[in-house]
């Protein structure tokens, strides 16, 4: 599995990356260790690959809830788009 991803320095701060590229991140190896599992004589213990594929989309899924909690709201109370 190939990934690149965009970092971002802070000026005398940590680097920083996109938490859509790290949930994305997260999801895609998740599912190729699934995908690993599943391979005819791969070696690897089903239930374990599901236990480790479960808590990586649950980190997943955190980052995305928490993430969506900080988007600023527009009168309706949607969440704002860009470009709005």
């Amino acid at each position: 599995m190939n990934a690149s991803m965009s970092l971002v320095h802070v000026p005398g701060g940590p680097l920083l990356l996109p938490a859509d590229e790290v949930t994305l991140l997260l999801r895609r190896l998740a599912e190729n260790w699934r995908e690993s599992a599943e391979a005819y004589d791969s070696g690897l213990e089903p239930e374990t690959v599901e236990a480790l594929v479960g808590a990586l989309t649950e980190v997943a899924d955190r980052i995305d809830a928490e993430c969506i909690g900080l988007m600023p709201l527009t009168r309706e109370g949607e969440p704002r788009s860009e470009g709005r």
